[in-house]
């Protein structure tokens, strides 16, 4: 906490342990902090939300606990926030809507609950948006599908493959080039909408721009 001049803090690695301790708060100028894959445990603390200098906060792989702090919404200036690959349980607090900087979020591999909050739907900037593995529920709000689709971009494919798998998310923003399909065509091979989870493009000397058709096979993972 003395080390207040600080702008960026990279300890990842580094074999960590015990939790994070609340005067990481006090390091007020710091831009960057990057904790990931140590052996930390416990809550983020609360106090995190006063590093409101923050452009990339990493703290994933992990064992941290607990949930998210609403706190997290003061850091307005943050374009990555990584939290993936811990043991965070809650919902997803709505104030992460603040975060209009954000072009990546990387929240898998948690035990998240609840519902996706329609809030998400503000973070414009977004580029990257991975959930998959909590235990998420209910509808996808449709500010959250507007995103997607205002952005151009696909929620069940992205370079993480179904950013929604493993959750009990209802898929209520299906591209409308999918209704009444049953099969989908993609580089001259007939996909079954309904069984399809794997598909294999290695090899394929593919070239073009990915065809919208692939955001039907919403079982991908």
């Amino acid at each position: 906490g003395n080390l207040t001049n600080l702008t960026k803090l990279y300890l990842h690695g580094s074999q960590l342990l015990g939790e994070i301790p609340p005067e990481i708060g006090n390091l007020t100028n710091l831009t960057k902090l990057n904790l990931s894959n140590n052996q930390l445990t416990e809550e983020i603390p609360s106090e995190i939300g006063n590093l409101t200098n923050l452009t990339q906060l990493a703290l994933f792989g992990n064992h941290l606990t607990g949930e998210i702090p609403s706190e997290i919404g003061n850091l307005t200036n943050l374009t990555e926030l990584n939290l993936y690959n811990n043991q965070l349980t809650g919902e997803i607090p709505s104030e992460i809507g603040n975060l209009t900087n954000l072009t990546y979020l990387f929240l898998f591999n948690n035990q998240l609950t609840g519902e996706i909050p329609e809030e998400i739907g503000d973070l414009t900037n977004l580029y990257l948006l991975w959930l998959q593995n909590n235990q998420l529920t209910g509808d996808i709000p449709q500010e959250v599908c507007d995103l997607f689709e205002n952005n151009n971009w696909n929620p069940w494919w992205t370079f993480g493959g179904n950013i929604l798998a493993g959750n009990n998310l209802i898929n209520t923003c299906e591209p409308a080039i999918c209704d009444g399909l049953t099969e989908v065509e993609l580089w001259g091979v007939t996909y079954d909408r309904g069984t399809t989870t794997l598909i294999n493009l290695n090899s394929q000397g593919l070239t073009g721009s990915i065809p919208p058709e692939i955001g039907c096979l919403t079982n991908l993972v």
